[in-house]
């Protein structure tokens, strides 16, 4: 008779045939008291945390630029004296002689055709090295010949630049200069990130190496700004951190009209001090100052820098709640440098007093609800006999 929006828990686990119950020891985790020494220990350790390019700063320098299949090369021959193998009609009154031949694109198994040479293979070298081939091969017909390469279309050295882009009309690849091109010019070519950079993670896959940076470390790190090589894959993907916020907070809805309890970070870094403030900071009806903890897992290294002994823990990070006392005046300043990470909880536990205060308010409702129900009728039925006395 008393409406409910669903069957009550015993209900619940009273109905099921099979039951499994928490099995072996609770989760052991570390307590930790927020103090100079541990702040600066696990703010480093957070900061290193962020996605950064490892291997492939390594190479500073511009990736040689060599001939593939698709390319379109162009050819110009020079000879020392005139009367030599390659004449054109226009050489009259000039020292030396020059052809140039038609431009070739590189077919798919990598050779062009050259006058004299025959059929020369040019994929996978340089401009220069092909210059240098093509003239030992005539070198027996021609007179001190020169040759210059160039390309006229590049089809192949191509890097892809993909996912969450701002421009819609890129057509996702283009081809490598010879002067190469490091990874924020290639995503400004490609139209620029479409959202925040601490949002933007950049992958580049390179062969079977993959590797992944934030935005905003490439942005700040020149080592970061890495050059591209043929045959790159570059991905922007939008990846937010968030936290979360419970216990004795305002409640849903009362900060903007939205759910204050799940926040997205709007920057780099967010300090506890930040968080709390964006969640609508603590409730004085309800919370207890002293006990504002941080839920996250710890590396064993973290904490035994911090002094914990981690020994009996047996994996590379543990379960640890950082704690910060807000009544006291140092308290905000530990706060406000306290960096948050991705996935991090606040939880804000009730004062005692709250649960009193439950207590007497439940009691208080119960006794004006059978205050109303005793004696509501009868003094109904005296206030209406006095006015029927009245008329």
């Amino acid at each position: 008779m008393i409406p409910k929006d669903g069957p009550y828990a015993n209900d619940v686990r009273a109905g099921a045939e099979v039951k499994v119950l928490p099995a072996g020891e609770p989760i052991a985790y570390a307590f930790v008291s927020l103090s100079p020494l541990s702040l600066k220990i696990t703010n480093a350790t957070t900061t290193s945390l962020s996605p950064a390019f490892r291997s492939f700063t390594a190479s500073r320098q511009p990736a040689q630029i060599r001939i593939a299949p698709g390319d379109s090369v162009s050819l110009t021959i020079y000879e020392a004296t005139p009367g030599g193998l390659f004449l054109s009609g226009d050489n009259a009154g000039r020292n030396g002689n020059y052809v140039q031949v038609p431009v070739q694109q590189v077919d798919a198994s990598g050779s062009i055709d050259v006058p004299y040479a025959g059929r020369v293979r040019v994929a996978g070298q340089t401009t220069e090295e092909v210059g240098r081939e093509i003239a030992k091969k005539i070198a027996t017909r021609a007179i001190e010949p020169q040759v210059v390469v160039s390309l006229s279309d590049r089809r192949g050295n191509e890097v892809s630049v993909l996912g969450e882009l701002l421009s819609a009309n890129f057509p996702g690849r283009f081809s490598l200069d010879p002067g190469g091109i490091r990874l924020i010019p290639a995503i400004a070519k490609a139209g620029g990130p479409k959202y925040p950079p601490y949002e933007t993670l950049v992958t580049v896959q390179r062969g079977s190496q993959t590797e992944q940076a934030i935005m905003t470390n490439i942005l700040r790190n020149p080592a970061q700004n890495i050059q591209l090589r043929p045959g790159d894959t570059v991905y922007l993907s939008r990846e937010p951190k968030i936290f979360l916020t419970l216990g004795a907070t305002p409640s849903p809805g009362a900060v903007g009209g939205i759910n204050n309890r799940r926040f997205v970070f709007d920057n780099d870094n967010v300090t506890l001090t930040e968080a709390l403030a964006k969640s609508g900071g603590l409730d004085d009806q309800r919370a207890d100052p002293t006990a504002v903890f941080i839920y996250r897992r710890e590396s064993k290294r973290t904490l035994a820098e911090m002094g914990v002994d981690t020994s009996a823990y047996r994996e590379d990070f543990v379960p640890t709640i950082f704690t910060v006392d807000f009544s006291q005046p140092d308290g905000l300043f530990l706060a406000n440098s306290f960096f948050m990470r991705d996935r991090d909880v606040i939880y804000v536990a009730n004062s005692r007093v709250t649960d009193t205060n439950k207590i007497v308010n439940i009691f208080g409702q119960t006794t004006r609800s059978f205050y109303e129900v005793s004696f509501g009728a009868g003094s109904a039925s005296v206030l209406g006999g006095a006015a029927g006395a009245v008329r």
